[in-house]
């Protein structure tokens, strides 16, 4: 049994305990599949909403909020702190980076299936923004965390060309196929139609179609959502949304 606690989101006491991949609560009895790991930055220009609704009530038990002044210092204290199993709520997709280079390093091998309109497959000098959002699944490729071919990349509808041009070379898969028997699942809310998130692009997927897709995925290693700004309709999407993983 592992000593990490966390705070239960029903009895909001510090009773909540990782026992393998899930969370038992001692004071109420109740269990959870992942711990939630809060991560309220927001790596470019402007972006508070996002990193606002990084503190979105969601129920399960809170096992890290990581609000370092750097992303290089988020990223090690997110990997040093992150769950058997993590639930990663974010304000920007760097959110992810942190926890994928972990599982990764736990797993030896691990799929990425990321939903997101755009690709955030920039580098710092193909950027047109500059903006560090624009670039966190590029780090993991070219860090070494996961090879492009275990990568899948869906919804995405606003690509700069140089990220094209790097799909295209690397052989990042735009449908879901064959996947690797440890994988994490991000998913940058944008994906979504019609949905409140900070970067809306025209012509997303339904809420009900991206639920029915996760349902399909088997139960992942961690999963985490971004992108999103505060808003009743987020705060009640998300249990929707994880629990199609079977988190």
């Amino acid at each position: 049994m592992s000593a990490l606690r966390a705070r239960c989101p029903d009895c909001r006491t510090l009773t909540a305990v990782a026992i393998g991949p899930d969370y038992q609560c001692h004071a109420c009895g109740r269990e959870f599949a992942a711990g939630l790991v809060r991560v309220p930055r927001s790596w470019g220009t402007g972006g508070d909403a996002m990193a606002e609704a990084a503190h979105l009530e969601v129920p399960w038990p809170e096992a890290a909020v990581i609000d370092e002044d750097t992303l290089e210092a988020q990223i090690a204290r997110q990997a040093h702190e992150l769950p058997q199993r993590p639930l990663v709520l974010g304000g920007c997709c760097c959110a992810h980076v942190g926890a994928v280079r972990e599982l990764a390093a736990r797993h030896g091998r691990l799929g990425v299936i990321w939903f997101d309109a755009h690709g955030d497959l920039n580098t710092p000098e193909t950027s047109p923004s500059g903006n560090a959002w624009g670039m966190p699944l590029r780090m993991l490729i070219d860090g070494g965390d996961v090879d492009a071919r275990d990568v899948t990349l869906l919804g995405a509808r606003n690509l700069d060309p140089p990220e094209v041009a790097f799909i295209d070379a690397a052989g990042i898969r735009r449908e879901l196929g064959d996947l690797p028997e440890q994988i994490y699942v991000a998913v940058d809310c944008d994906v979504l139609d019609g949905f409140p998130v900070y970067m809306p692009e025209p012509g997303g997927i339904a809420l009900p179609d991206l639920e029915q897709t996760l349902a399909t995925l088997p139960v992942p290693a961690g999963a985490g959502f971004s992108g999103l700004v505060p808003s009743d309709v987020a705060a009640e999407a998300l249990p929707r949304l994880a629990h199609a993983l079977g988190l």
